[in-house]
């Protein structure tokens, strides 16, 4: 089909809808594609799951689906916080919208060294980049990780002769921001405030170490996200926050689970 046939066909999705209800989003979701992402340490490649929406008017019948894709298409930078925004207000040019979202997951990698040995290894967080536009309010980002950290339980500790039951957790830390914050660093403040960080490899030293650090410790699920709240509440760079941690626990067939949030505002 040359490009005289394609301006004949008709332009279905561009007709009038006699329903006049707007649409708050629509787009496409779960679309998977290879991206590139901009980290403290370099250059992270990964594979991201996306969602791309915007606001459809009342009078429109449907928006243009393919556009997104073509919007993917041509971004050929490594995605970093004002490049989602940028990439977002491109996005509300081209689907001629006044407000739209869009919502990008993806594994990243994060190179660390065993405590002792010094062994290095790469661990993998969830990430998930917000960029979101409403009519009438400033376009804002949300930076949202979910890493896993180990908890050890006081209880357990103060009540036992010897030893404490422990196990591996997911600190989870989202963040609205007014300036661009890099992910490493709410990975390593979720890691700092846990019983003891987690590691990718590690020798018989390394597992010595982080056994004994673990139990001298100890931290509750309501201590660990308080003791995150705290620090993110002394963050300018963020506007309000919400942390939450799933304690896996070993010794029930259960987790234990705590959720904090807050403003800075």
């Amino acid at each position: 089909m040359n490009a005289r046939e394609s301006l004949l066909l008709p332009d279905v999705q561009s007709s009038s809808d006699g329903r006049r209800l707007p649409i708050q989003r629509v787009g496409v979701k779960d679309l998977r594609y290879p991206i590139a992402v901009a980290g403290a340490s370099g250059i992270v490649r990964t594979v991201g799951t996306l969602q791309l929406t915007v606001g459809l008017a009342p009078h429109a019948k449907g928006t243009h689906m393919s556009r997104f894709v073509e919007l993917l298409e041509a971004q050929e930078e490594a995605l970093t916080h004002s490049g989602l925004l940028l990439c977002l207000g491109q996005m509300l040019a081209r689907l001629e919208a006044d407000s739209g979202r869009i919502e990008v997951a993806f594994p990243y990698f994060i190179r660390k060294s065993a405590p002792v040995s010094g062994i290095g290894s790469l661990l993998d967080v969830e990430v998930t980049m917000i960029a979101e536009h409403l009519p009438g309010v400033q376009p804002q980002l949300t930076l949202r990780v979910a890493a896993p950290v180990t908890s050890l339980c006081p209880c357990s500790k103060q009540i036992s002769a010897y030893g404490a039951h422990n196990q591996r957790s997911t600190i989870t830390i989202e963040a609205v921001l007014r300036a661009p914050l890099d992910i490493e660093e709410l990975v390593r403040l979720a890691e700092e405030q846990a019983s003891c960080e987690v590691f990718g490899l590690l020798k018989r030293p390394d597992e010595k170490w982080v056994t004994e650090r673990a139990y001298d410790n100890p931290k509750f699920v309501e201590d660990l996200v308080r003791d995150i709240a705290l620090q993110l509440m002394e963050e300018p760079r963020i506007r309000s926050w919400k942390v939450t941690s799933e304690n896996f626990e070993s010794i029930h067939n259960h987790s234990a689970y705590a959720e904090l949030w807050g403003s800075n505002d």
